[in-house]
Formats: C-alpha cells, sequence, structure tokens
C-alpha cells in the first residue's frame, strides 16, 4: 500500500504557490460549487468546465453549444441558464450537454491548483469515492501527496468545507499514512461534530453547516433547500477529474 502524506489548505490564506505541484488536489467547495458539479455530471452532464470569469465562460458559450451556469453572490448570473444550486442541475436540464460554470469561490479554488498532477472535486456528498478515486491515482501514479483544498466564502475559510476534509481524511487515511496539523485538525473537527449520537450523521452535518458563514449566506438568500442536498453525505459515487483540456468529467475507480 501506498503511505501518503495528507495536507489541509485554505485557498485563500497560507496555501504556498505551487504547493500542489506533482501532488493529487481534492478541491472542495461544499456550498456549493463541488456539490453542483457532482451533481451536474452524475446527472448525465458529458463534461463541465470551471472557469473564474463570467467573461470567459461567455467566450466559450459563444463558440459551443453549452449549458451556462453559475453565480455571484449566491445568485443566479443575469443571462445563464442556471444558478449554483444542485437541484437545478436535472438530468433534463444538462444531461449529454457540456456545462460551463463559473461561480464565487469554487471555481477560483480549481485555479490554484493547476500544476497538481491530478485535480479531483471533492464534497461530503462523494466523500467516499473521491479519497478511494485519489488513492487509486496515488497507486497508478506512485504519488505521496493528497491535498484538501477548501474553498471558503467571501475569502475565509469555512466550517463546511473543514467537515468535508475530515470526512474524507476520517474514510481514506491508512495506517501507515501522515497528516500535517491543518490535516489533523481538519480530522478532529469533523469526528467532534459527528459525535453527538443524538443525531443521525448528516444531521449532525446539516446542524454544523446552517451555523457556517456559506450556510448563514443561503439561508439569506432563502436557498435553504440546497443545505441537506450538500449534507447528503456518501450519496454518490461520481467524482469529476480535470482532463488536459480542462474539462470535469466523471472518473470511474475501482470500488
Amino acid at each position: 500500500m501506498v503511505s501518503l502524506r495528507w495536507h489541509c489548505h485554505d485557498s485563500y490564506h497560507g496555501m504556498p504557490q505551487g504547493c500542489t505541484a506533482g501532488g493529487i488536489a481534492i478541491v472542495i467547495d461544499v456550498l456549493r460549487a463541488s456539490t453542483t458539479i457532482v451533481a451536474a455530471l452524475e446527472r448525465g452532464a458529458a463534461a463541465v468546465l470551471p472557469t473564474s470569469t463570467i467573461e470567459h465562460a461567455l467566450a466559450v458559450a459563444a463558440t459551443e453549444p453549452v449549458v451556462l451556469g453559475g453565480e455571484r453572490g449566491g445568485v443566479r448570473i443575469a443571462g445563464f441558464d442556471l444558478g449554483n444550486s444542485p437541484w437545478e442541475y436535472t438530468a433534463a436540464a444538462v444531461g449529454e450537454r457540456r456545462v460551463v460554470i463559473t461561480t464565487t469561490n469554487g471555481t477560483q479554488a480549481l485555479g490554484s491548483c493547476r500544476d497538481a498532477a491530478a485535480v479531483l472535486i471533492g464534497a461530503l456528498v462523494n466523500r467516499s469515492a473521491v479519497v478511494r478515486g485519489a488513492r487509486a491515482i496515488a497507486r497508478r501514479e506512485n504519488v505521496s501527496d493528497i491535498h484538501l483544498v477548501c474553498a471558503g466564502t467571501d475569502g475565509f475559510v469555512t466550517e463546511e468545507d473543514l467537515l468535508a476534509a475530515g470526512a474524507m481524511l476520517e474514510a481514506g487515511v491508512g495506517p501507515a499514512d501522515t497528516l500535517d496539523a491543518a490535516a489533523l485538525s481538519a480530522l478532529k473537527r469533523y469526528r467532534d461534530t459527528v459525535a453527538d449520537r443524538t443525531l443521525a450523521h448528516p444531521e449532525a452535518l446539516l446542524r454544523a453547516m446552517k451555523a457556517s458563514r456559506g450556510g448563514r449566506n443561503l439561508l439569506e438568500l432563502g436557498m435553504q433547500a440546497d443545505l441537506p442536498a450538500a449534507a447528503a453525505i456518501d450519496t454518490s459515487t461520481t467524482v469529476p477529474l480535470l482532463d488536459a483540456a480542462g474539462w470535469l468529467v466523471a472518473a470511474t475507480f475501482p470500488g
């Protein structure tokens, strides 16, 4: 078994430039880009192009038929087909189509990982699947470093992303693996959150997400339905993988 080194980063603060180079990056933006991208591919989208700017998204749409999705400040961008809610990305809306998405936080975080050997999208919904995929790539490519990159909200690291990082560590760390200080902290945070056995597992996560910065933003916008969708841990086996052309595609890994 490959001995892995797990790192946890805040993509806004304290993430040295180039630190993911040669490693595997799992980009996490639970509320909501990661959850939404997983949903789009799970429901049949051919591929998803994450882009940092509205201008780039529109430029792509001018050259080929795509579904435009995204938000600024949590709200659907004017003229776009979809916003950033996982519920919007139905099979009818995105099935067999290419999707271009731009968001306030998640697609920005992806840009900081372009030098990684492989970039995956992780969320609570695909927690076990994305870890299984990262370990499979590590074995295949003889890579030792896995970076959990938390996108945060409006320049602040947020509870839901740290919880997802901790959940992935809970599912994926082997006896020979090592964790940096930030990864150890995320793992403890997750374990402390789900230790309250008076609540079912997703309910404990949902309670924590409602109290988070990202969760409070969604509640203020009346988008509370997105919170249980994002807290539904291990309900998806879809793992978005960034291909050489910069598109995210659904990857398959052994069980």
